[in-house]
């Protein structure tokens, strides 16, 4: 009888413990994007917008971007979101499965481990299992981050006097490059409505899976993007349908211009119709959000229009 209620503590405790380090994927909506952070912002491409009163919380950090990060900056947000993980959680995940395994035969977590089969044994086996996973994340840490990682990054102001490291003026502390120098941009009434255009005909294109529009009202790397997602979809044979997009409510959050190129991040509160359909009945076998708040990258070169160069979720 002893030896029951001590097998299942033990069980009960592994199950509890695998719980708390088990990590759910988040998970991934229709519409343009797929509800992650995608594209590139130019020198802030790695920096999270700031925050609006559309967006209060601001945004969030790019997740996959054709954007190589500043010296000194490391790689941050550059892997797809929901793919790969971290090392720790396959091998972590192993460890566990083991002993649930062994504490379900009634081995102990290691098989016994000399016979170990109390409680006072079950916390020192786990306590160990911690302690040698702690180090291996430690040591791999330490392994894969590059020079200079984790070295302060303040972003550049608005006359360009601001250089990594919040050092004002001169060259940078990596390797002795500036940062790229921008000035501010005026943004109009006429910007807005374009930015309420785009928003409606890019997911307009979308819906139709039509390329070429997109490829007109897009960077070449946001359509990399959603090709691909159209793709996935047609591989599941479904099609993604958006429809009645309203702009709810808008602000700026920041506009700049580097060299020759101006970019305006905008958030947008908006209504759509979101479903996901059956290519050949046409039967809906999905429906998301009906309304959604991201932030909007816009850039533009001279004597040309405005086009998505990345799209972001709020925090």
């Amino acid at each position: 009888m002893l030896t029951q209620i001590s097998r299942r503590r033990r069980v009960a405790a592994l199950l509890a413990l695998a719980t708390a380090l088990t990590v759910a994927a988040p998970g991934v909506e229709a519409r343009p994007g797929g509800g992650g952070s995608m594209g590139s912002r130019g020198s802030r491409t790695f920096t999270a917008p700031s925050a609006t009163p559309t967006a209060p919380g601001g945004g969030m950090t790019m997740q996959r971007s054709q954007t190589a990060p500043s010296p000194g900056m490391g790689s941050p947000g550059m892997q797809a979101p929901a793919q790969g993980r971290r090392f720790g959680g396959g091998f972590f995940a192993g460890l566990l499965g083991a002993g649930l395994i062994g504490a379900l035969l009634g081995g102990g977590f290691f098989g016994g481990l000399g016979g170990l089969a109390s409680m006072i044994g079950l916390l020192f086996q786990v306590g160990l299992v911690v302690v040698v996973v702690m180090l291996a994340l430690r040591f791999f840490r330490r392994r894969n981050e590059p020079a200079g990682a984790g070295a302060p990054y303040a972003r550049s102001s608005l006359d360009g006097q601001q250089g990594p490291g919040g050092a004002p003026g001169g060259p940078g502390t990596f390797g002795g490059q500036r940062p790229p120098q921008t000035r501010p941009v005026q943004v109009g009434p006429n910007d807005f409505q374009a930015f309420e255009r785009l928003l409606g005909d890019i997911q307009d294109a979308y819906s139709r899976e039509d390329r070429v529009t997109l490829g007109n009202l897009s960077t070449p790397e946001m359509v990399s993007y959603f090709d691909e997602e159209l793709r996935n979809n047609a591989a599941r044979g479904v099609v993604n349908k958006i429809s009645d997009v309203k702009l709810l409510q808008g602000d700026l959050a920041e506009a700049w211009a580097e060299d020759r190129t101006e970019y305006a991040t905008v958030a947008m509160r908006y209504a759509l119709k979101d479903v996901m359909v059956e290519r050949a009945g046409g039967r809906i076998v999905q429906t998301d959000s009906s309304e959604a708040t991201e932030l909007w990258t816009f850039q533009r070169q001279p004597g040309r229009g405005w086009v998505l160069s990345a799209i972001q979720q709020t925090r």
